[in-house]
């Protein structure tokens, strides 16, 4: 069994067999939040947001949360809307693989330096979204990494649309104005 540190760079290399290792590995959906953590810590150093350790906190708790939903949508579209033949999928396995596919992430903390904040991130995200694409294709047992793409796009739209729900269910709860009080 590989160290968190080789499954690490492995996931980072795009190396299918790394996914297939975690995948497998039931053991290793805690060291798939770990990853998920040091990204979500990585980024937000990176985005220079400057919110302390409670804003690194909340940025992770975020993250987390955002990385089982996308992993229960990822499921949901790839092994119940999209299965091919070969497709044994559970949301473990998904959770595992694309926890891994956020180890680019840890590389955003280069964005500090000055000049290299945009070019970081994009490099960052793209390395991200190929991982995410790679990690699907081995999670749902798909042959077509075309397939993959499809299940990605979809669940990254619909992901989307839930975190915007999201978003303006919890501001019409915390911005609703108060009641005026009654007249005698």
């Amino acid at each position: 069994m590989a160290t968190l540190a080789e499954r690490m760079v492995g996931a980072a290399r795009l190396d299918a067999g790394t996914y297939e290792e975690v995948e497998a590995d039931t053991g290793a959906t805690g060291q798939a939040a770990l990853v998920v953590i040091i990204s979500s810590i990585c980024l937000a150093i990176g985005a220079q947001l400057g919110a302390g350790l409670l804003g690194l906190v909340l940025m992770s708790v975020f993250r987390l949360i955002g990385w089982y939903v996308w992993a229960l949508v990822t499921y949901l579209i790839g092994a119940r809307l999209m299965p091919t033949t070969r497709t044994e999928a559970d949301v473990g396995q998904l959770l595992r693989t694309l926890g891994f596919a956020s180890t680019p992430g840890v590389l955003a903390v280069f964005a500090v330096i000055p000049g290299l904040g945009s070019v970081v991130n994009v490099v960052v995200g793209i390395w991200m979204l190929v991982a995410m694409v790679i990690a699907v294709r081995q999670a749902l047992d798909y042959d077509s990494t075309a397939r993959a793409v499809g299940v990605v796009v979809i669940g990254f739209i619909l992901y989307l649309v839930v975190a915007a729900l999201a978003g303006m269910v919890i501001s019409g709860l915390g911005g609703a104005p108060a009641p005026a009080p009654a007249t005698p």
